[in-house]
């Protein structure tokens, strides 16, 4: 009865860790054009849901104030894409540090949007508060302790539950066309995949 159980828990752990390696393969860009496709869906997404919450919250849940927004929304996406950009690596760098090897997609993945999160906040409760109320001053800055949580916040919810999702479904869908075109990547991935099982 203990070899059964050890045995199922053993299949268990093989096809939980298969099903992780073909997650980072089919939900993750393959190359620069998919990267490009990556950062545009969820850059569309986190601008248009995130800088009106954000606004909303500030200065009150009114139609007027939405219509406002729309007019700076533009400014501000060009501002998330530089800052992506910039802050790619850093990110890339500070997930290395706290996701261990072994971790699953899902721990991996969250843990970079929170890495990323957080550094893009830090700069667009600055940057964002001046392009939105078109002045420059340190308004934002002397209240940015203030507001800084409020925004990690909504910001991190709406990447972690709504932007990325989609974005990394879309890949998903993506890279099954790709993949039904050329049957033999999806079997060579697959094998791959099985064979980097950890060893007992």
């Amino acid at each position: 009865m203990r070899r059964i159980l050890t045995d199922f828990a053993h299949f268990l752990f093989v096809v939980t860790d298969l099903e992780d390696k073909l997650d980072f393969h089919m939900r993750l860009p393959r190359g620069k054009r998919e990267f490009a496709l990556f950062i545009a869906i969820v850059s569309i997404l986190s601008v248009n849901t995130i800088a009106p919450l954000i606004t909303c919250f500030e200065f009150g849940f009114h139609l007027a104030v939405w219509v406002d927004v729309l007019h700076v929304i533009p400014f501000i996406w060009l501002s998330v894409v530089a800052l992506v950009l910039l802050t790619y690596k850093p990110a890339e760098w500070l997930t290395g540090k706290i996701a261990a090897k072994g971790d699953s997609f899902r721990a991996t993945i969250t843990i970079n949007i929170l890495c990323t999160v957080l550094l893009m906040s830090v700069f667009l409760t600055v940057i964002g508060t001046w392009i939105g109320s078109r002045t420059f001053n340190f308004e934002p800055i002397r209240l940015f302790f203030f507001k800084w949580p409020r925004n990690f916040a909504i910001s991190f919810a709406i990447e972690a539950l709504f932007a990325q999702p989609i974005a990394r479904a879309v890949l998903y869908k993506l890279h099954r066309a790709k993949d039904a075109k050329n049957p033999k990547i999806e079997e060579v991935s697959t094998e791959e995949s099985a064979t980097e099982e950890p060893a007992e």
